[in-house]
């Protein structure tokens, strides 16, 4: 069976406020041919997100160029849990996971030195959802406010869960403990990547020909050549913890991760077994699975 995909690019995104470079800041993984039609493994450590994203669309356009299918994998939550884009009351006339894609690109500011308004956004929305200090949770000091606060709410008190149901699975069935996208700031935390990050895969989206976001625009669904017909990238969230990876020497674990689960990805993909990885698993209920594909997205498990 032919593979779906002939380049394989993994992002590890970060929050920093500042050029950063090394541990916790952005690594991009690229396992593409080379001139003798080999796989060859490639990193980066832009210190900006601006750089960052340049970056991806550049090695995009110049894959695409070739004739590629493209696989860009991002680790940060590309959705948010059922329901939250009508309590934010944002556009209804649309699917839910792009009325809040939208309105990120729109509202978040960011600078070319990484600083950003990704806190002031977070309290506003908390605002327009709850009036309080839910359900986006932790921040430094000095952006705290009265409907953002340093620690998490009762979410019984909202009708929001604080989790979607792919951490919810993955909690249940793998050796992980993914984090809430609600929460912002604090060890471990995982949202403010997403924040940053969804504006950046809008943009990407937008400037990218063919270009589509799973499962939103390609369905939930096993994936095989002619569900890529007309397709030439497929933006997808991952979970880099799920794969084993060990840094050689003078590696950070960040940039051995992004090879490792660029490596896995073609290897499932040689075996003809990706394309699987790109439906439902066995479990979900129907309303779960209609969620999952209009606003809560799905990580491309292992």
């Amino acid at each position: 069976m032919a593979r779906l995909f002939d380049a394989y690019i993994i992002v590890d995104w970060s929050a920093a406020s500042k050029p950063a470079q090394g541990a916790n800041s952005v690594w991009i993984g690229a396992l593409a041919r080379d001139a003798r039609l080999k796989f060859q493994f490639q990193s980066a450590n832009p210190s900006t997100r601006k750089s960052a994203r340049e970056l991806i669309q550049g090695l995009a356009e110049r894959f695409v160029r070739r004739g590629d299918k493209v696989l860009i994998g991002f680790d940060f939550s590309l959705g948010y849990p059922a329901g939250t884009a009508a309590l934010a009351g944002l556009a209804q006339d649309r699917p839910a996971w792009q009325a809040m894609h939208e309105y990120l690109a729109t509202k978040i500011k960011e600078k070319a030195d990484n600083s950003n308004t990704r806190f002031a956004v977070a309290a506003s929305l908390n605002y327009a959802m709850t009036k309080g200090p839910l359900p986006f949770w932790g921040a430094p000091a000095r952006d705290r406010l009265t409907t953002l606060t340093a620690t998490k709410g009762n979410f019984d008190d909202i009708p929001l869960d604080e989790y979607r149901t792919v951490e919810r699975f993955v909690r249940a069935n793998y050796k992980a403990k993914p984090k809430s996208g609600w929460q912002l700031y604090g060890a471990g935390s995982v949202g403010s990547q997403s924040l940053l990050g969804i504006p950046a895969v809008y943009g990407l989206r937008q400037s990218l020909p063919n270009s589509r976001i799973w499962p939103f625009e390609t369905g939930f669904a096993p994936m095989d050549a002619e569900a890529l017909d007309g397709t030439d990238i497929v933006f997808a969230e991952v979970y880099p913890s799920l794969i084993e990876a060990k840094p050689r020497a003078g590696e950070v674990l960040d940039q051995a991760q992004v090879e490792a689960l660029a490596r896995h990805y073609y290897s499932l993909d040689e075996a003809g077994r990706l394309g699987r990885l790109f439906g439902p698993p066995e479990g979900l209920s129907g309303e779960e699975i209609a969620q999952i594909a209009v606003e809560e997205g799905w990580i491309l498990l292992k």
